[in-house]
């Protein structure tokens, strides 16, 4: 069994057990989050749509973090113009609880 999640403007294929990176959701180590943004859920058959429009995942929270750090750096030559800059993405990861379908 497994179903396909919304969340931070992307979409995951879960299963129950499952360990997944999202984007920050503001929630503690050891608290509970409920995905209600379920678009399918395949048990023996696909159901999406209004089928699954009171389905929804719930997971607890395992840790919060950062990814590596991403460098940006912009130069146009002949000008002297450069410029440097870096970026670290906050993420929540979660495990995946139950499949409420």
């Amino acid at each position: 069994m497994y179903a396909i999640i919304a969340t931070g403007g992307k979409q995951y294929k879960v299963a129950e057990g499952d360990v997944i990176k999202v984007e920050k959701l503001g929630a503690e180590a050891g608290e509970t989050v409920t995905f209600d943004t379920v678009l399918a859920v395949k048990d023996e058959v696909l159901k999406a749509g209004d089928d699954v429009k009171s389905a929804s995942v719930t997971a607890s929270v395992v840790e919060n973090g950062k990814y590596r750090k991403v460098i940006v750096y912009k130069y146009k030559r002949k000008s002297g113009y450069h410029k440097k800059n870096g970026h670290r993405q906050q993420y929540t990861k979660v495990k995946i609880e139950k499949i409420n379908a």
